[in-house]
């Protein structure tokens, strides 16, 4: 007789979180959308996240302003997002932090905004 222990281990589909796909896409659409579509999307990561009583991920992002009028965009995003109501079907967005901003001046102006977001599990 043959016996798959993982068959044990895997709980009933019913019972089975279903994580949804394409959040993080759309996190960083509405992020882009908040820096007025100035930005050049640099780099995204993402981690999962959990504590006692929550799930979720976390994600790291990182945008481009090149140019007078986007560096201003961008700088209205840093100081908007913390504030911001994300819109993103089942999950919720808990923490939207700026953690690091750099400018360069020449040749063009440009601005680099880091941003770390954390997403939690809508139930």
């Amino acid at each position: 007789m043959h016996y798959d222990f993982r068959d044990s281990l895997t709980p009933p589909a019913d019972t089975r979180r279903v994580r949804t796909r394409g959040s993080w896409a759309r996190l960083v659409e509405q992020v882009l959308k908040l820096g007025e579509n100035q930005a050049q999307l640099v780099r995204h990561a993402e981690r999962p996240w959990a504590s006692a009583t929550f799930t979720g991920s976390r994600h790291a992002v990182t945008l481009a302003f090149e140019g007078a009028d986007a560096v201003a965009a961008g700088e209205r995003m840093a100081a908007a997002i913390g504030e911001h109501e994300f819109d993103i079907p089942g999950q919720l967005v808990a923490d939207a932090a700026v953690v690091d901003v750099t400018h360069e001046y020449l040749p063009e102006p440009r601005c680099q905004v880091d941003l770390e977001l954390l997403l939690l599990e809508d139930i």
